[in-house]
């Protein structure tokens, strides 16, 4: 930290300012300060006017300059899922506070201290986003990783940001209660904040002059790093290319990038990067990094009590800022308020259950009861109708097999239902598990319940088709092979005009429920319908990843004999339709934007094989 010129700043900041005030904001001792000003007026630098006041000289104008910040970072890439439901709806760095968006706050902070070169790197909900380029003229930057990466990943993709720029990095969701940015900084430091008592946050060991000299991760009574940083060039010129190569390194997908200032710190970086024998991916030579180079000196910049936030939940934001206890103006909590008679206050530890491939879910309590709220996902009401759904609860009401339904809208699908404390999901792979599992799937399909609807597959795979082809096209190479192939298979059920009952379609070990008393529920009906039974058991092995050997057992638990070979065939014939069917879903969602990784391979693939093993069986 170049003493010398933030004395520069402080008096071209607070031109009045006194020896005395200098030193204070300094954090330096007052013999500190006025030897400071001596030798800053020695090097011509600063002068004193006839009124006692000092002046920065054109000399030390000049010299200021090489501090002066060119631009900044604001990371706001995250989901926020410790923020749900409101972050369902809007990225948690657009939340208000005190009727000021945080991320907005930080933009007008910068500009007041003359810094207009700012980008934003976005990535979840990156649309809502761009009013920002025509209200302040920041720039976007897209992280394609957000969803899967944390922030290291973030950072390399924007590093060519940093190289020779003196760059504030910044988080989205910071509150800063007064402006903390200056036209000039004088080295590279980490905001901090004194937490008293045990705390998680990353603690900081730093000597007299205020450079870090540790980094510890949880502590007690310590200050810690906490808000904005700055960094200059030279600072980025080392540390960069050591995160690019750790970007390289297996196992680094959800470190922080702070991550990589810890071990240059403590000198793994040097070991770590020599080890995975990637070394010469950095510009500057590995064995030269280690916890005492001078070029990534990086200085605690202490904040007073009560100027930097960092929200960690809602509840946080509710005790900061009173609007969000009863007027959140979030549509699903302002709905659990309603439905179940509480002000939103006491609608309390919120956590996020799933945000999901068709619906985003959300755990909270509310008079002393755990309950989950279902908000159907974007683009949604495309691929289900919720009316239809309503009306299958409705139906399999006599059962008791489903979960306590609060309230169901068949208009929209929201869905308020009681949360089951000590429920296990089944297990996929315990076969005793998988036995009650069909043993409840066949009392529903034998229980003589109808609906007015059905599920059609063909309809389905057809409409998912337009679908597909409507929003960016299908793939795969061979579909219409494939598509052929799937049209054989549903010719050959259709002459073979099996019996329909009602069927769950969505029967994943995931949505039979065990609860502590031992009984059994089956949840989340949104795909039910009047279909061939057999159907349920197809969707059953292929949500389960299952082998041949595997489906066969299944079959057989469930028929509670071995299967003919119509029964097999028309198992087989769904397995291969299943795996066709959520393939296009897969595509369309992730043309929508959402990516589900080999799942869409791995549901194609059942596609083709299935249709070889039929091929198998047929005389």
């Amino acid at each position: 930290m170049n003493r010398h010129a933030l004395l520069c700043r402080n008096i071209l900041e607070q031109p009045q300012i006194t020896q005395r005030e200098l030193a204070q904001v300094m954090d330096i001792s007052l013999g500190t300060a006025n030897g400071l000003v001596k030798e800053c007026m020695e090097k011509g630098l600063v002068e004193v006017l006839e009124d006692g006041y000092y002046q920065v000289t054109s000399a030390g104008m000049a010299f200021l300059e090489q501090y002066r910040v060119d631009g900044a970072v604001i990371i706001a890439a995250g989901f926020g899922s410790r923020f749900v439901p409101l972050t369902f709806e809007t990225p948690k760095g657009l939340l208000e506070v005190f009727g000021e968006r945080m991320i907005e706050r930080q933009i007008r902070q910068l500009h007041e201290a003359g810094i207009r070169d700012i980008t934003i790197v976005v990535g979840y909900l990156k649309e809502k986003f761009d009013y920002l380029i025509d209200k302040y003229q920041v720039n976007l930057l897209y992280n394609h990783e957000y969803s899967v990466k944390n922030t290291l990943a973030t950072l390399y993709h924007a590093r060519r940001l940093f190289l020779g720029r003196n760059m504030y990095l910044l988080s989205s969701d910071n509150w800063m209660r007064e402006n903390m940015y200056h036209t000039y900084e004088c080295g590279s430091w980490y905001s901090s904040v004194f937490q008293k008592g045990d705390t998680s946050e990353w603690c900081l060991s730093f000597n007299k002059k205020g450079k870090i000299l540790g980094v510890t991760v949880g502590g007690r009574d310590s200050w810690v790093m906490y808000g904005p940083v700055f960094l200059r060039k030279e600072w980025s010129e080392w540390f960069f290319p050591v995160l690019e190569a750790y970007y390289s390194l297996p196992g680094t997908e959800q470190l922080y990038w702070e991550h990589v200032y810890l071990d240059l710190m403590d000198g793994t970086a040097q070991k770590r990067l020599l080890d995975n024998k990637i070394a010469t991916l950095c510009n500057t030579p590995v064995k030269q990094f280690g916890p005492d180079m001078k070029q990534l000196d990086l200085y605690i910049n202490r904040q007073s009590e009560h100027q930097v936030y960092e929200f960690e939940n809602l509840e946080e934001l509710r005790l900061f800022d009173p609007k969000y206890q009863n007027h959140s103006d979030n549509a699903a909590l302002e709905l659990v308020a309603e439905v179940l008679h509480v002000p939103e206050s006491e609608i309390c530890n919120i956590r996020c259950l799933k945000s999901g491939m068709t619906n985003n879910s959300f755990l909270f309590s509310a008079g002393g009861k755990p309950y989950i709220c279902r908000i159907p996902g974007a683009g949604t009401e495309l691929l289900i109708n919720r009316r239809q759904e309503a009306s299958v609860y409705e139906a399999v009401k006599p059962l008791n097999i489903t979960e306590h339904v609060i309230y169901f809208n068949g208009e929209n699908g929201y869905k308020i239902s009681e949360y089951y404390e000590g429920a296990r999901s089944s297990d996929a792979q315990n076969w005793m598990d998988v036995a009650l599992c069909m043993k409840l799937l066949k009392q529903v399909h034998q229980s003589g319940i109808q609906v007015e609807h059905s599920f059609d597959i063909r309809e389905r795979i057809n409409f998912y088709e337009m679908l597909c082809r409507d929003h960016g096209g299908i793939p795969f190479e061979d579909y219409p092979q494939v598509k052929e192939h799937m049209n054989q298979l549903m010719d050959a059920l259709d002459q073979r005009n099996r019996p329909k009952t009602l069927s769950h379609i969505d029967s994943v070990a995931d949505n039979f429920l065990f609860l502590p008393d031992g009984s059994l529920r089956l949840i989340d009906w949104e795909y039910a319908g009047m279909c061939d039974p057999l159907i349920d058991v197809a969707m059953c092995s292929i949500y389960s990843y299952y082998s041949k050997d595997q489906i066969d057992r299944l079959c057989e638990l469930y028929l509670e004999h071995t299967p003919n070979q119509e029964e097999l065939l028309t198992i087989y014939s769904y397995v291969a339709l299943g795996g066709f069917l959520w393939a296009l879903w897969a595509v369309y969602k992730s043309h929508a934007g959402e990516e589900f990784g080999e799942y869409t391979l791995i549901m194609y693939r059942y596609a083709k094989k299935y249709y070889v093993e039929i091929q198998k069986l047929l005389p």
